[in-house]
């Protein structure tokens, strides 16, 4: 069973949508007591930074969420979602759910239009099984004004070049998160989501 937040945040009917064409079953969360069944969670999203925190800190998710990872519960985070597990955004000058060190910047001094919007390519820089099926610079569907910079290099699996290179793929133990929308990437995005679920990036 996989539990999808919902926060107010775009793409949520196109998450749910792609799970349940893999043939698995979803539910929404809004709540930190619907968290309870997930045997995977899903934080997705096209949304403000401090909005989405907001919410995720007034339902209670920001500490259950905590705790589900801390039990080894599967977590992806998507685009938003990636971003709002970090310490902190200079999208409205907001404290993330501190889960993952680093902090989420605005792109700056790129000769691209602001937001990044549409395909782009996934450079695959650590081998994880996430990603079998998908080949090395393989095109994936973005849509965000603001990247990640971690502040651990390690847990950095693919990148994306848009006038600088960002991480688009971080993977650390139980938590994948992804600046892409793997539910509007078409077969490499199911591909994708199908890996997730299967858990063999785990082992």
């Amino acid at each position: 069973m996989v539990g999808i937040i919902k926060y107010g945040a775009g793409n949520i009917f196109s998450v749910m949508a792609c799970i349940k064409k893999i043939g698995w079953n979803c539910y929404f969360v809004e709540k930190k007591e619907d968290i309870e069944k997930a045997e995977y969670i899903i934080l997705p999203g096209v949304g403000n930074f401090a909005e989405g925190i907001e919410f995720l800190n007034r339902n209670g998710l920001t500490e259950k969420i905590r705790e589900k990872i801390r039990e080894g519960i599967p977590f992806l985070g998507i685009c938003l979602g990636l971003q709002l597990l970090f310490e902190f955004s200079e999208e409205g000058d907001r404290e993330g759910m501190n889960i993952l060190e680093g902090k989420v910047v605005r792109f700056k001094n790129i000769n691209f239009k602001i937001p990044h919007m549409g395909w782009n390519q996934l450079e695959i820089v650590k081998k994880s099984s996430l990603l079998n099926g998908i080949s090395k610079n393989s095109y994936f569907y973005f849509a965000h004004s603001y990247h990640i910079l971690p502040k651990h290099n390690d847990i950095i699996y693919g990148i994306t070049d848009y006038g600088i290179k960002f991480p688009s793929l971080i993977i650390k133990k139980n938590i994948i998160g992804v600046q892409f929308h793997p539910e509007k990437s078409g077969e490499n995005g199911v591909r994708f989501i199908k890996n997730f679920l299967k858990k063999k990036w785990l082992e």
